[in-house]
């Protein structure tokens, strides 16, 4: 039981952690340990799931309440990235929230969110489907690569 709670409990505590620019793959997380067996996969989805959500939650947050001290060097993203980002999402739109998953580009992104003032409901739901979709995706591809 422990043990298992320690297998969950750390893959939602990585995968926030790599949600919120530090870096780390929770993809190589959960496919490690779907391959691995032995532990309930749709456990392991949700965990990863809603440690990644929860980063960008965090993100959002960071970008609502703290976009002001960007120049700062603790500031959790770069100012090229933060300029790329408000492009992107600037051109596209709330729906780019469906690819705040992708690397590089896609943490930023959750920051810009919230420094744009984007609704936070929308925001958690986009971010949501694509995170999730993300996950399932990668659990189907491992189930076909193993049969």
């Amino acid at each position: 039981m422990l043990v298992a709670l320690g297998v969950y409990g750390g893959l939602f505590a990585f995968s926030f952690l790599t949600a919120t620019l530090a870096p780390g793959s929770s993809e190589a997380a959960l496919s490690a340990l779907l391959l691995v067996g032995g532990w309930n996969p749709a456990i392991l989805i949700v965990a990863a799931s809603l440690g990644n959500i929860a980063g960008s939650v965090f993100n959002w947050y960071c970008g609502r309440f703290l976009s002001h001290y960007k120049d700062r060097a603790w500031f959790p993203v770069k100012e090229r990235h933060y300029k790329k980002a408000t492009r992107w999402f600037k051109r596209y739109g709330q729906i780019s929230m469906l690819f705040a998953w992708v690397p590089i580009i896609g943490d930023p992104l959750t920051v810009i969110a919230g420094a744009l003032r984007m609704k936070f409901m929308n925001f958690l739901v986009l971010v949501s489907i694509g995170k999730v979709a993300r996950y399932l995706f990668l659990y189907y591809a491992i189930l076909y690569w193993q049969s």
